[in-house]
């Protein structure tokens, strides 16, 4: 039958997902309390999981970035990425499991998640990474198994194969049967499950499932689709081969059960993994990399310590790499490693080298950031893989509560940005305030937490300002005067005007028609610079824009006029004639596209339009079953806090992007508001 898919293939890592609160670091304790890395299973709830174990996971009960947990079972070495849950924190996510062997997608009968359920499954088949489904919290179960996996297929475009069928004692279930097997087994918590004889109505439905789980097989091999049509039964272990292939190739993603919290159903899942998913090498191939002689690696996280200097989380594809090792980076940086450490949640474990397969903690590379590949060679690799974070969907403003710290601040906000790529700073011109972008609500106070807590800086947050403008309606010509006399030479500057309003989008113009040398040609430039000047606060308060200004006369003194009079002079008329051009209010405009499960479009709807949105159309999101596209036209001011209605109304799975269209104007109380408000912030 080919390569035996049981044979040792390297340290494995295996990436735990799965959507918010299925029970990803649950199983992680499990399988390590089972496999003896730890005593015991410890509990999210008590705050006593191994993962999970920063203050901010902690305090708000959830994931908030990736933990690794190295364990071994059987002879073999495992490394467990327990990645969040939350839409919020993916990108941690997004960025492992490009070099892990093969994902456990964590998840439970419950079909509010199955949006969440189908991002979580396309972003690994969008990569080829092998998956198993985890159908956790089984003794909870109130459907029946086939109900359940209908329910759960139309988030994955492969067919979920069922490997297990549970056994039931009344309403309750006991244990399981395995499918590749043919075996059963009763549950016993925190132990491991005892096998009880196949019989009675448990091995008729045995061998119904079987059956149908050997269909979907067949449909990738002709040799067990004749061995089914002719009666024959397949020996098992073309059976094991078969599930091992088609999960390496993609054709299939296998179902196991258990309850993480009661252990059971873990060894079997070990198992699994032991048996069917590949090694290394295979995943190596997958991203592309040749069979260098060098080390190759792959940064798949960044984290500062408090105290320890820079890690950088890699997983090593190929090679030998010793303590010490000079590595190129696939950015063009070098760097050389100081320090190996097998990484076991807050308990890093040194070592003095890696071997290919090992997925080890790197100090000190302060140049290398996450996504980049590594090599020992002489040249820079090219890159195994791509992460672009997500376009962020909230925003706050920060600054240092004392402002002392700013330099601080600044240094801050750059670690933080190498540990979590998908937030993103933005210094606004007008305000001076550094604006923080991020995926969520809790991402952003996750960030401001760490900043207080692990980098020694509180600050202070408010929502970013708007970026309201304002233009004119009415041209005028103004004079503006600057004389002052005072010992010594004065200033004197003076000039005439001419203002109108341009079409919207037009922005600034400036021109001089100036004869007679009424105002020297040295002074054109300050004079502009002087209209820029009274162009930044208009008498609404805001920036001024569509406008053209010629300067048309004016009039200067030999001694006393300069550049500094003549500026002067501009601002002043530009100040005196704005207020007498009609000044109307303008708000920014974007086109907003949302996509959502079809089933919460509606509320989408309701939403935009309880928002001054304008609903352009929508329509069904290409190669996503249920999913849909609405576009609309949204004020600035109303996208705010968008994001948090609308996940509230796809449970955690919608998002959107926006792109800047226009200025519109705003006028009556609405506009009035908005000035008030203004001037009372100013």
């Amino acid at each position: 039958m080919g390569q035996d898919v049981r044979s040792p293939r390297g340290p494995r890592c295996i990436a735990l997902v799965g959507p918010f609160q299925s029970g990803k670091t649950t199983l992680l304790e499990a399988i390590l309390a089972r496999t003896g890395a730890i005593p015991r299973a410890g509990s999210v709830d008590a705050g006593t999981s191994t993962g999970d174990a920063s203050p901010e996971a902690r305090r708000h009960k959830m994931g908030v970035g990736l933990t690794a947990a190295t364990t071994s079972f059987m002879g073999d070495s495992y490394t467990f990425i327990d990645c969040p849950g939350s839409v919020e924190f993916a990108h941690d996510m997004r960025a492992a499991i490009p070099a892990v062997d093969a994902a456990v997608v964590v998840c439970e009968a419950d079909e509010r998640k199955l949006p969440q359920l189908q991002l979580i499954l396309r972003e690994l088949e969008d990569l080829g990474v092998p998956r198993f489904l985890f159908l956790n919290k089984i003794d909870r179960a109130n459907k029946r198994i086939r109900e359940t996996l209908a329910t759960l297929q139309p988030a994955s475009r492969i067919p979920l194969v069922l490997r297990q069928i549970p056994i039931w004692n009344g309403d309750l279930i006991a244990g399981f049967v395995d499918l590749a097997l043919e075996r059963a087994f009763v549950y016993r918590e925190h132990k491991a499950s005892e096998v009880v004889a196949l019989e009675g109505g448990d091995l008729d439905r045995e061998k119904e499932a079987r059956f149908s789980m050997l269909e979907k097989l067949a449909d990738h091999d002709d040799a067990l689709m004749e061995q089914l049509l002719e009666d024959i039964p397949p020996p098992r272990d073309a059976v094991f081969d078969d599930l091992a292939r088609e999960l390496r190739e993609g054709l299939i993603c296998p179902v196991l059960l258990g309850s993480a919290t009661r252990e059971n159903g873990v060894l079997r899942l070990m198992k699994a993994l032991r048996h069917e998913s590949p090694g290394v090498a295979e995943t190596a191939k997958r991203l592309g990399a040749s069979s260098p002689k060098d080390a190759l690696a792959y940064v798949f996280k960044t984290i500062h310590l408090q105290h320890g200097g820079k890690l950088s989380l890699t997983r090593l594809l190929a090679g030998h790499l010793d303590d010490g090792a000079t590595l190129q980076s696939s950015s063009g940086e070098a760097g050389r490693a100081s320090g190996i450490s097998s990484p076991n949640c807050a308990h890093d474990t040194k070592r003095a080298s890696a071997e290919a397969g090992d997925t080890v903690a790197l100090g000190k590379l302060d140049a290398i950031k996450t996504g980049d590949t590594l090599s020992s060679g002489k040249v820079a690799p090219p890159a195994l893989a791509s992460v672009e974070p997500l376009p962020p969907v909230l925003a706050i403003a920060i600054s240092a509560a004392d402002r002392k710290d700013d330099v601080k601040l600044g240094q801050a906000l750059l670690r933080l940005n190498e540990e979590d790529p998908s937030l993103t700073m933005v210094q606004n011109p007008q305000t001076h305030d550094i604006v923080l972008w991020g995926q969520g609500e809790m991402h952003l106070r996750v960030a401001l937490e760490r900043l207080r807590e692990r980098f020694g800086v509180n600050v202070k947050s408010q929502p970013p300002a708007i970026g309201y403008q304002e233009t004119i309606r009415k041209s005028i010509t103004q004079r503006g005067r600057h004389k002052k006399q005072s010992g010594g030479h004065g200033q004197f500057g003076d000039v005439v005007l001419e203002i109108k309003p341009m079409p919207r989008g037009g922005g600034f113009e400036f021109q001089e028609k100036v004869v007679g040398g009424a105002v020297p040609r040295n002074y054109i430039g300050a004079v502009e610079e002087g209209v820029v000047d009274g162009l930044l606060r208009g008498p609404l308060g805001f920036p001024v824009i569509d406008v053209h200004v010629t300067l048309t006369d004016g009039s200067y003194h030999s001694v006393d006029s300069s550049d500094l009079a003549f500026r002067t002079a501009a601002r002043i008329g530009v100040s005196e004639a704005l207020p007498q051009c009609q000044p109307v209010l303008l708000e920014p405009i974007h086109v907003v596209e949302i996509v959502c499960p079809t089933d919460a479009t509606a509320k989408i709807n309701a939403i935009l339009s309880g928002r001054r949105g304008q609903i352009l159309g929508f329509d069904t999101r290409e190669g996503w079953p249920a999913w849909d596209r609405v576009r609309a036209m949204m004020p600035e001011a109303e996208i705010g806090e968008l994001i948090v209605e609308l996940r509230s109304a796809t449970a955690g799975a919608g998002s959107f992007t926006r792109q800047f269209d226009r200025m519109a104007e705003v006028t009556g109380r609405a506009a009035d508001q908005i000035i008030a408000a203004h001037r009372v912030a100013a």
